[in-house]
Parts: C-alpha cells; structure tokens; sequence
C-alpha cells in the first residue's frame, strides 16, 4: 500500500490496524562511470516497496535527496546540508505522528545519511515532546540499511570479496540492474578494482582521489541475476527487521 496512492480514508482506516509506515531514503549522487546517479534511492525504494507489500504495510514517498556533500564535485550530484535532512526527517515525522503513526521504519540506501538520520531521530523526538502529542512517548524512528543486513553481506563477499568496496559497489549495480536493465551502462574501468583507504574532507578531496567516483570496487562485476538475488535477501531479512520493530515496547 502506497501513501502516494492511497486516499485519506484508506489511511484512515490503514491505522485501525497498523500504526507502522516504511519510508524509504536514498541518495541522488554519482556511482562511478557505470552505476546509475539515482542508485541509493532506487534500491531504497525498491526494498521499501517490497517490504510493504510482504507484510501489508503502508510506504511512503521516497526522499530521494539525502546527505552527500562528498559528491558534488561530480556532475549531476545533489544534496542536502545535514542540517536540511535533520529538519526534512522532523517535517515528515510530525504530521504523520499527529494523525496516529507510531513506528517509523526508514530502509536507507545511502551510508553518508546514517550520522545526520540518528540526529534527526533525536531532534524529532524532542519536537514531538514539546508539542505535548497523547502518544510522544510511544514513537519509535529506526534505520535499517538494506546493504547491511547478514545475508546480503555474505552474499557480496561470495560474490566480489574484496572487490566489493564501500562506494558505486558491485551489489548496488546488480541490484539496480534486475529493476533497471535497460538503463545498464558500461564503460572502460581503469584500474578494474578502484583505490580504497582515503578520507574524504570535501568534494574536490574526494574528485582528486577517487577520480572516476568509485571507492575500491569493481562495479563490472555486476550482474542483474545477482541484483535479484540481493532484492530477495534484502526483502527478507527487511521483513523481519519491520515486523520485530512494531513488537517493541
């Protein structure tokens, strides 16, 4: 069940049974010569949408923005101020709250979003108590990366091993692969296996270094077949991550 295609009723009566909703979260930023800019929305919201539909819960809009300042040294990368993010979590949280929402799962595809997400979450429950909401003690935001989950990892490091890496990675490719394939793109990688280890401090940093936007991964590794089977690890293992989270006290 969608928010976006739902009308108020259907929610309405949706909270007669549920105070849960997924809310995806991405990214809009480069992945390397050959991983598509929208790679983190797109899996987040995939993921997302596979969740609800497994266990019947309502999914919200996707915020395809998210904290990648990193980036912006490479064309066609957006992004929000930490701060931005932290105030846009607030704006979305809020009104849902008002209406009866209690559990807040976001399924994030975006590393760079986790330390402004857990600050959002803190700031959010502050607002809620000074609003004096009947039910502020009783809302709950958790983040839960869809790349992070055990099976998924194991699966990559069968896959890639090393050459997985931490940016524009082969199991990112692969997934938007099996949801995308006519928007597969191929380029000369050169080295194959992209350098690692750098800190990034600001976007022209992160351009002089990782040149080509990868950080030590091997995108060309990336298959569609394997991208279906991380959408299915993910969705399982999002499931039941979803449905342990509207238990908790």
């Amino acid at each position: 069940m969608l928010l976006h295609l739902s009308t108020w009723p259907e929610v309405e009566d949706y909270l007669t049974r549920s105070r849960g909703i997924i809310l995806p979260i991405g990214s809009t930023e480069q992945h390397g010569p050959t991983g598509l800019i929208g790679t983190d929305a797109i899996c987040a919201e995939a993921v997302a949408h596979g969740v609800g539909e497994a266990t019947d819960a309502l999914v919200g809009p996707t915020i395809n923005v998210g904290m990648a300042l990193h980036h912006l040294a490479f064309p066609g990368s957006i992004s929000l101020r930490p701060s931005t993010l932290i105030a846009l979590i607030q704006d979305y949280v809020k009104p849902l709250a008002r209406n009866g929402f209690e559990r807040f799962y976001f399924i994030n595809g975006h590393g760079g979003n986790v330390a402004s997400m857990k600050a959002a979450f803190s700031e959010t429950y502050a607002a809620i108590a000074d609003a004096n909401l009947p039910n502020a003690s009783n809302i709950r935001c958790k983040l839960a990366n869809w790349y992070q989950g055990e099976a998924v990892g194991s699966l990559a490091q069968q896959l890639y091993g090393d050459q997985e890496g931490s940016h524009a990675t082969p199991s990112e490719v692969a997934l938007t692969q099996y949801l995308y394939p006519e928007a597969i793109k191929r380029a000369n990688l050169t080295p194959s296996v992209a350098p690692k280890g750098r800190s990034i401090y600001n976007p022209a940093d992160f351009r002089q270094f990782y040149t080509d936007g990868r950080m030590g991964s091997n995108p060309d590794l990336a298959t569609p077949e394997h991208g279906q089977q991380f959408y299915d690890l993910s969705v399982k293992e999002m499931v039941n991550g979803y449905l342990s989270f509207l238990q908790e006290e």
